[in-house]
């Protein structure tokens, strides 16, 4: 049976978006607007970890996972539509804890445990994905 698990984020006032792994692995997104629940949809997948997510700013988002290939993966909304998912490399565990947040527009920072326990960390600086770095032992 697979770990249940839930992300969110809001980029702003009446919106919140909300993501879920489904028992077949695939990632699903709802947004609530305005007071009404909007028509869900299916991201793909196969997610082996539970998503984590983070707007960056208004109408700018990313979703981050785990896959079965130990690989960080991720897709972001641009303003119009969801890109396809990327991998972003990593031998990471599926079963800890990942963590993103952003501290302004075109800055991206996700965390996650390695497969060697160690806390690794890759960011997003406004043009580039840059190297995991180990962050722990």
């Amino acid at each position: 049976m697979m770990e249940s698990g839930r992300a969110a984020f809001s980029w702003g006032p009446g919106r919140v978006d909300m993501f879920e792994r489904t028992e077949a692995g695939s990632l699903r997104h709802r947004a609530w607007i305005d007071g009404a629940l909007a028509v869900e949809e299916d991201l793909g997948g196969p997610l082996a970890s539970v998503p984590t997510a983070v707007a960056w700013a208004v109408d700018q988002a990313e979703v981050f996972a785990i896959f079965p290939d130990g690989a960080l993966w991720n897709r972001y909304w641009d303003g119009s539509a969801w890109h396809p998912w990327e991998s972003l490399g990593g031998e990471l565990d599926p079963a800890a804890v990942r963590a993103c947040a952003s501290w302004g527009a075109g800055r991206l920072d996700v965390f996650a445990r390695g497969l060697d326990g160690a806390t690794w960390h890759r960011w997003w600086a406004w043009a580039r994905w840059v190297a995991w770095e180990r962050l722990s032992a």
